[in-house]
């Protein structure tokens, strides 16, 4: 499939070419980006789903060309990447949250691939991009509506592990709230996996046990908790709505889009991709957005959100980021 979208030629002579490092001699010597992404969830996870949706949507548009594999397990990852990486691909896509030393191990062997994962290190050497999950902007916001919506003044929030990512997302909600609603408290569990909605929802009626009416679900299954309980809730990556009509009244959306299509600019170029992404999943690169039902939302709390969506979008205001592990 051809690239459609306009290249940068570095021009350089051919003893120069030769010193260039293998992965930007083989980018300059090729049109055609081919993509693969390992998965330790199914392409259905929340998570995962916005990833895979946006290369879906890459390799329709003429971008790239998609290939993937879906509930790789720890154990297996770095074989899937060896064997993508021996295929030809060019971009191996991955999470390597939970194999970090091994998958920096593997993109050292195969110096021709490129590698973007989503890490909570940094990058390392030409081929090895890093991105962080941030679609905390659109959860502060969240937060700033659901302040004024509590009449427990009780939040819960529901996540996977605690690692960096999910901390500030969830603390991203927090200050939210915080910010309209200075009484509020705030319940917190994490669930010890990335697709468990079973032990999500059971995480979920704990906390609306314990008195939280408005339930921030990080993970897949707190919606359940909240429609079966009567509270509300707030979904997380992905737009719940039409799955709870009633019972999610906002989501804060990420966008994976920007991202690739900023690592397959750098492929095009001939750049090195050893860089951290992190930021074209900002708001003010479109990497996330709100969403919400205006008729379920105070209409007191939509002017001030909307004031504070505006400083954010401009980068007259930032979001705190807080990877501290919320209690």
């Amino acid at each position: 499939m051809k690239l459609t979208s306009t290249r940068r030629q570095l021009i350089v002579g051919a003893a120069a070419t030769l010193a260039l490092p293998a992965y930007i001699r083989r980018a300059n010597a090729q049109s055609i980006v081919k993509v693969a992404g390992v998965h330790m969830s199914p392409v259905e996870n929340a998570w995962n789903s916005r990833i895979h949706l946006a290369f879906q949507e890459a390799a329709a548009g003429g971008l790239i060309e998609y290939e993937f594999s879906e509930g790789v397990a720890p154990t297996d990852y770095p074989r899937a990447m060896r064997e993508y990486a021996e295929s030809g691909t060019q971009l191996v896509w991955g999470e390597s949250y939970a194999v970090e030393r091994e998958a920096r191990e593997v993109a050292a062997d195969y110096a021709d691939t490129a590698f973007l994962m989503g890490s909570s290190g940094g990058p390392e050497g030409d081929n090895f991009g890093v991105f962080g999950t941030r679609n905390h902007e659109a959860a502060y916001l969240a937060g700033m509506l659901a302040g004024k919506m509590s009449t427990s003044n009780t939040f819960g929030s529901v996540g996977g592990y605690p690692i960096p990512e999910v901390n500030l997302l969830i603390n991203a909600f927090r200050a939210g709230v915080s910010e309209v609603n200075p009484d509020a408290t705030f319940l917190n569990g994490f669930i010890g996996a990335w697709f468990d909605p079973a032990r999500a929802k059971e995480a979920a009626i704990a906390q609306i046990d314990a008195g939280a009416d408005i339930l921030f679900g990080e993970r897949i299954g707190t919606a359940d908790a909240a429609q079966e309980r009567g509270v509300k809730a707030i979904g997380s990556l992905i737009d719940y709505t039409p799955r709870y009509p009633g019972t999610v009244f906002a989501n804060a959306i990420w966008n994976y889009s920007p991202t690739i299509e900023a690592i397959v600019a750098d492929i095009q170029a001939g750049k090195p991709v050893g860089r951290d992404y992190t930021e074209y999943s900002f708001m003010s690169h479109g990497g996330n957005e709100l969403i919400y039902v205006a008729d379920d939302v105070p209409a007191d709390a939509v002017a001030p959100m909307l004031e504070k969506q505006a400083a954010i979008q401009s980068g007259a205001w930032d979001v705190p980021i807080n990877n501290e592990e919320p209690a």
